[in-house]
């Protein structure tokens, strides 16, 4: 793995073991999932939304893996139990481990195969763009874990 997919894949697998503490870190299990004024992404959907799209950008288009994103349900199903999203998250660290630490070298600088923002992007910037989008979310629930304590 060269230094720069290390890199990368070191900040993903850091960020999504905060992503783990958060969701360890909700004294009520079924405040994942409470909704608040116009706050309505929760902290079960953004975390479904998280793993979905990470296991979805990097796991099936860059690794070929046989995972099927349902995005819709990243955001509408409810009261997926921790447990459940803990899974995903140890499955969604997996799946970009072994994706990456296979990742050839000779894609870093080549477009990523969907244009996803209707303009090319390289394999590295897209990367890029998954982990600040993974910590946007990260940091949403952080501030709904710690709106809930108020």
């Amino acid at each position: 793995m060269n230094e720069t997919i290390k890199s990368v894949h070191d900040l993903l697998l850091r960020d999504l073991n905060r992503l783990t503490n958060e969701i360890e870190s909700y004294v009520n299990e079924a405040d994942l999932w409470n909704q608040s004024g116009d706050i309505n992404n929760t902290a079960g959907n953004l975390c479904l939304h998280l793993c979905g799209n990470l296991q979805h950008f990097i796991g099936t288009v860059i690794g070929k893996t046989n995972y099927i994103r349902k995005r819709d349900e990243e955001f509408t199903l409810k009261n997926v139990p921790r447990a459940e999203l803990l899974k995903q998250i140890k499955d969604t660290k997996l799946s970009i481990s072994t994706t990456l630490e296979s990742f050839d070298n000779n894609l870093m600088d080549k477009n990523y195969p969907i244009e996803v923002f209707k303009k090319p992007m390289s394999h590295i910037s897209f990367l890029i763009h998954l982990s600040g989008h993974l910590n946007y979310h990260l940091g949403q629930i952080n501030y709904h874990r710690r709106l809930l304590k108020l």
